[in-house]
Order: structure tokens, then C-alpha cells, then sequence
């Protein structure tokens, strides 16, 4: 478990979310509508997923859209070392996660 988070710290320290304000309503309806949409994937993965189906990963794919939609994520550059250590690191925490083992 250590393994997989510090995969996602590593990948995931250059990436900054950020929010403006805006005085006209309909430039945050992208930001608005990725938060609606997210809290409904989550929602319908985690407590109706027999009843709804796939439409929750549907949702979350539509959240991750309207949020770069949005403008409102900044990814700063990052070395070529710093992304392989943090993508080694979250592919082999999963794999320790699911099979108890890493095979090389």
C-alpha cells in the first residue's frame, strides 16, 4: 500500500488544480458541472452499482473532460527520471495490492 501512494505522490505532485472567479455565470459551468458529475459517479459506483450499471464510470469520464474543459488543472513539466520512478512505483504497489507478489 506504502508502495502504490507513493506512486501517485510522485506522479501526482506536479499536476495543480486551480479555480478562478469569474463575474460571468457561464464561464464556470464546465467547472460546475464536472463537480455534479463526478459526485454522481462516485455516489453510483460506490452505493447502486447493480442498479446503474457503467453509467457511474460514464460520469467520471465526463467529470475528467469538463475539468480540463474548465482549464482549471496546471501541469507543470516534470523529468523523465521522476515519472518513470512514480509510474514503477504505482504499477508495482498495484501489483502487490492484487497478486501479493512483483514479478519483473
Amino acid at each position: 500500500m506504502l508502495l502504490l501512494l507513493a506512486g501517485a505522490y510522485f506522479l501526482g505532485k506536479n499536476i495543480f488544480f486551480s479555480t478562478y472567479y469569474s463575474p460571468y455565470f457561464w464561464r464556470n459551468l464546465p467547472a460546475l458541472g464536472s463537480a455534479l458529475a463526478m459526485i454522481g459517479g462516485v455516489v453510483s459506483l460506490l452505493f447502486f452499482r447493480r442498479e446503474t450499471g457503467n453509467s457511474g464510470w460514464i460520469l467520471l469520464i465526463i467529470s475528467v473532460v469538463l475539468v480540463f474543459l474548465s482549464g482549471g488543472i496546471a501541469l507543470r513539466p516534470t523529468s523523465l527520471w521522476n515519472f518513470l520512478l512514480g509510474f514503477g512505483a504505482l504499477a508495482g504497489g498495484y501489483q502487490l495490492l492484487s497478486t501479493g507478489r512483483i514479478r519483473f
